[in-house]
């Protein structure tokens, strides 16, 4: 309600739209489809199978636009800065995406985000002013308030239905990020997206361009609200999905996702091909094949099996392949069994899923195992899995309850709406991680996935790293996430990182893992940039000097203003490829990266100096030139020392 009359104009298109849906695509009329409905003899212009909205080809331009921005640490924010792997970074997550992919091409395992749904009252970035220049885009992109906090009035905007370009805004968010979010992972990395009914349909079109159709796993369906109220129209069960893609289809490790419903993995028998779920071994009813109609007597050693009464036991697996007897039968009895306990045997008349032979070889395989008074069953171990058995399965045991009900728990009330269940999230990262692989997700909000990982590696003693992004965010007005004091939604996740990694200590005392993050902040360079001069400068002689004198300065001293050393530090690290974990080391007036791989020369230059950097023999050294200034002879010497050791040697 918007308190305005309809024109004669929208009521035509209103009645229009009830005959002919179809033929509307964000509430305008396609006239082609239009045309063809109504029986037109129409060619559609350029027929193909594509995926296309407004605003495609400049959501391209968006995505191929390169960075200057870089990440500063927040040592004060952090926990155990300096031994920590974990990573949350503040900023606007494209912008994070584009700075990350030098330094963590192909090194990400797992992704896992939970995007704006587009329901109409979301608050997100997308472009939509592209007609601008550069210049007023930056600008418009980094409105914030007094405080320096990201504003709703900018690039942070509300996607109305009302909008004309309704869907169209949201794709052009998305499909950037997905695009530069498919770079980072590995080669056998998967990436996995939260979405309700809203946006599936153009979300999975999307994937299905960026990831390839081929490449597409499961869609899974999970409840999300239990209980009252958990009805949509009072009929269906309030839902959302959960789609999976992986980076390359022919290169898919072997991982799966369990729950209740898959059976559990156990090793009762200290089999020693590992832990293994028990698989039925009879056929279908349906199955007429004679040859799989027989009757198994199984007969026991009286010393081993210790068979309790009432007691659902093992059979310890000591039968003896010769103590297997496999009788054939008339065929009117297809179901029998029973079990003599006196004499030690158990009987089974059924279909089964393999002839004789072929059962018996399982038997000796000791892959069959028996429970009293239970039909056999088949030993499939765990290491068996080849990753076909990622299943897409109802899961009804998590909801956005339990993911309140967790944070109500750390902070004693709700700061944000619909958490996802951390159990949901660990559930991801347990099917498809290994050790030491990053999980990243860079629509964070309040960290339900790095208090994910923190549980997942507590629970089981393993080690994964995860890289949480999220843009500082206003907290609403009135809210309780803003009475408890909390500016900004990143605020709340790294509080929420803090008070998460106390309790998952305290359940698991003696995890001595990494409960700690690094925070970080997206920034501005530290390095000044060169600035194309404008066109109306080079008509007016004196601002066009200007303008020439201002950017020739850069070569004298391009260090920004506010730039400190440990900034740039991070900055040189990042632009030469190494991620945000490497080793940095202050020794003798420069910073050593991983031993040997990178030396940065940002403080004092003398012979000294380049002597001993030369005896580390490292594989590149970046340094500012301003160091150099007024000695042109150790510059010159620099360079040729450098070239005859093979040692790659910039300046800045």
């Amino acid at each position: 309600m918007d308190g305005k009359s309809l024109t004669p104009q929208e009521i035509k298109l209103q009645e229009l739209k009830k005959i002919f849906p179809e033929v509307f695509a964000e509430d305008k009329v396609d006239w082609e489809k239009l045309k063809a409905t109504l029986g037109e003899d129409i060619n559609f212009s350029n027929e193909r199978y594509v995926l296309n909205w407004a605003g495609k080809s400049d959501a391209f331009k968006v995505l191929q636009s390169p960075t200057t921005k870089t990440l500063i640490p927040a040592k004060d924010e952090s926990v155990n800065f300096d031994e920590t792997e974990n990573i949350f970074i503040e900023g606007e997550n494209l912008e994070v995406l584009k700075v990350l992919q030098k330094s963590y091409f192909g090194k990400v395992k797992m992704i896992y985000i939970d995007p704006p749904y587009n329901t109409g009252n979301d608050h997100f970035i997308y472009p939509d002013k592209f007609s601008e220049t550069k210049k007023d885009y930056e600008k418009r992109v980094g409105d914030k308030d007094e405080e320096g906090y990201m504003t709703k009035d900018g690039m942070f905007k509300k996607n109305s239905k009302e909008n004309g370009q309704y869907h169209s805004n949201w794709m052009n968010m998305m499909y950037p990020r997905l695009f530069l979010a498919k770079n980072l992972l590995k080669q056998d990395g998967v990436i996995f997206i939260s979405i309700d009914d809203n946006e599936f349909h153009n979300l999975r079109m999307q994937l299905n361009e960026v990831f390839g159709e081929e490449n597409f796993v499961a869609q899974f369906v999970w409840k999300k609200k239990t209980g009252s109220g958990s009805k949509i129209d009072k009929t269906f069960s309030e839902h959302e999905y959960i789609l999976a893609y992986v980076r390359d289809q022919g290169l898919k490790s072997k991982w799966r996702i369990k729950n209740e419903n898959d059976g559990n993995f156990q090793n009762p028998d200290n089999d020693k091909r590992g832990a293994w779920e028990s698989c039925a071994i009879t056929a279908p009813s349906k199955n007429r094949n004679k040859n799989q109609l027989y009757k198994i007597e199984v007969h026991f050693e009286t010393s081993e099996p210790k068979v309790e009464d009432n007691q659902d036991v093992i059979l310890q697996f000591a039968y003896k392949t010769d103590w297997i007897i496999f009788k054939s039968t008339d065929g009117k009895v297809t179901s029998d069994e029973g079990y003599n306990e006196k004499n030690n045997y158990a009987w089974f008349i059924r279909r089964w899923a393999y002839i004789p032979q072929s059962m018996f070889d399982i038997f000796q395989q000791n892959r069959v195992f028996l429970k009293k008074t239970n039909l056999p069953r088949y030993k499939k171990f765990e290491s068996e899995y080849d990753g076909k058995a990622f299943r897409s399965i109802y899961y009804d045991e998590f909801s956005t309850q339990q993911g309140g009900e967790e944070l109500k728990d750390l902070f004693g009330t709700d700061v944000v709406e619909y958490p996802k269940p951390v159990d949901l999230i660990k559930m991801l990262i347990e099917g498809t991680t290994e050790e030491n692989d990053i999980i990243l997700d860079f629509f964070a909000g309040s960290c339900s996935t790095g208090h994910a990982v923190y549980s997942e590696c507590a629970e089981n003693n393993v080690k994964r790293r995860f890289i949480c992004v999220q843009l500082a965010e206003l907290a609403k007005k009135g809210t309780e996430a803003e009475k408890l004091g909390f500016k900004n939604i990143a605020e709340i996740g790294k509080e929420r990182l803090r008070r998460s990694a106390k309790k998952v200590k305290e359940e698991n005392p003696n995890y001595s893992g990494d409960l700690g993050f690094k925070s970080l902040r997206l920034s501005d360079s530290n390095f000044k940039q060169w600035q194309q001069i404008q066109k109306k400068d080079l008509h007016d002689r004196q601002a066009g000097a200007q303008a020439l004198e201002d950017q020739m300065k850069l070569f004298v001293d391009p260090v920004a203003e506010n730039a400190t050393i440990e900034n740039m530090v991070y900055e040189l690290m990042l632009k030469s490829g190494k991620d945000l974990n490497s080793k940095i080391v202050h020794k003798n007036g420069f910073y050593i990266i991983n031993e040997n791989e990178l030396i940065l020369l940002l403080e004092k230059v003398d012979q000294k100096i380049i002597d001993t950097i030369i005896t580390t023999k490292p594989n590149k050294v970046v340094a500012l030139d301003k160091l150099f200034k007024d000695n042109d002879q150790l510059k010159t010497n620099t360079v040729l020392q450098m070239k005859d050791a093979g040692i790659e040697f910039k300046t800045i």
